[in-house]
């Protein structure tokens, strides 16, 4: 007998979407009553505007560099690695006292760009190894574990992670050096430029299309995507898995060295043992936003955070007579998580998981 579109309505339409629904609309009357509101006062200018979108795309280059980890070993071993911010801190940190020993010897004034390629690569380094550590040590001995234990055990390994580097280093703040890039601005389209943004953000635009082409063109890269969808017939096909799982952890571990340096170049304050810990949630936040798993969705994820988190408190809160937009502007992250996983759970780039993977 066929079902009347009556009797199927209700097994379509539930509770859980009408209020689902629901805060889809709230959310989307809100987003656009505060933006009405900014623009029509009047209080930016466009070139207000353009610095913080600016702003935005240098901070969310850091962030996509970051999400990146995420992103790599969640679709490699299905696990949320929530150590990786610390691992972006190791190479951050490391890498100040690097450049502080320069500065002090005048060696980094002598050969600004030799000093920075040192920095770099003792900060790649430092991360790699502990990106190495951390998959030698903590999840390798689970990889065959419940999902829930090398999560606790990634919980776990960035608390020990932050007071190892905090008996090393000691918990103060520390202070990258002011680099020439730091200096000026050029003028584009009109507008104001900063040349640390520039160099930030093409730096990263550099790396992340650089492993891209690195998982789509190479062998190796061939190989992460097989055992990304399926380890047993990746194996059967003659690929060492463990290899391209430490693999997959050494790149993570670069790129978080690398955005280590680049936080150090455009936000020079600030460097200490815990600074990982809201850089790596926001990091994450931006590899589900974009689809954890999906490498160009962290990158876009990374991005989008870094210019909503700009222009959020002063477009929408303002707008709606908030005061202090600005303050909030860490929860900012948060909040477009839990905005993106209403509209859309899998990301922005994400497909929808299989019973398998989910």
């Amino acid at each position: 007998m066929e079902i009347s579109l009556r009797q199927r309505l209700p097994e379509r339409i539930s509770f859980v979407s009408i209020l689902l629904w629901g805060l889809r609309l709230f959310v989307a009357v809100i987003i656009i009553w505060g933006s009405i509101a900014t623009i029509a006062s009047g209080r930016y200018t466009a070139e207000n505007w353009v610095a913080l979108v600016l702003a935005g795309l240098a901070q969310g280059s850091i962030y996509s560099l970051v999400a990146l980890g995420y992103s790599l070993v969640y679709g490699i071993m299905l696990v949320i690695n929530f150590a990786h911010g610390e691992v972006f801190m190791a190479g951050a940190l490391t890498s100040v006292f690097v450049a502080q020993g320069l500065e002090d010897s005048g060696f980094l004034w002598e050969n600004q760009l030799l000093s920075i390629a040192i920095l770099f690569l003792v900060a790649m380094t430092v991360s790699t190894i502990v990106a190495l550590l951390l998959e030698r040590i903590a999840y390798r001995p689970l990889r065959n574990a419940p999902r829930l234990v090398p999560l606790i055990t990634a919980i776990g390994a960035s608390f020990f992670l932050q007071y190892v580097f905090r008996g090393l280093f000691g918990s103060g703040f520390q202070t990258y050096p002011e680099f020439g890039i730091r200096w000026g601005s050029v003028v584009l389209f009109g507008f104001n430029v900063q040349v640390v943004q520039m160099v930030v953000f093409f730096s990263a635009i550099l790396m992340m299309a650089g492993l891209y082409l690195f998982v789509e063109r190479t062998k190796t890269g061939r190989s992460m995507r097989a055992v990304s969808e399926d380890k047993e017939i990746a194996e059967l096909m003659g690929i060492n898995v463990t290899k391209v799982i430490v693999i997959t952890f050494a790149i993570g571990g670069m790129l978080a060295g690398a955005a280590g340096v680049l936080r150090g170049f455009y936000q020079p304050q600030g460097i200490y043992f815990f600074m990982g810990f809201l850089p790596g949630l926001k990091a994450f936040t931006a590899a589900v936003l974009g689809g954890i798993g999906n490498i160009p969705g962290a990158m876009l994820g990374g991005l989008f955070l870094g210019v909503f988190e700009a222009i959020g408190p002063n477009l929408i809160l303002q707008g709606l007579g908030i005061p202090g937009a600005n303050q909030l502007k860490d929860a900012i992250a948060i909040v477009l998580l839990v905005v993106v996983l209403i509209f859309r759970p899998q990301g922005i780039l994400g497909e929808k998981l299989s019973e398998e993977k989910a």
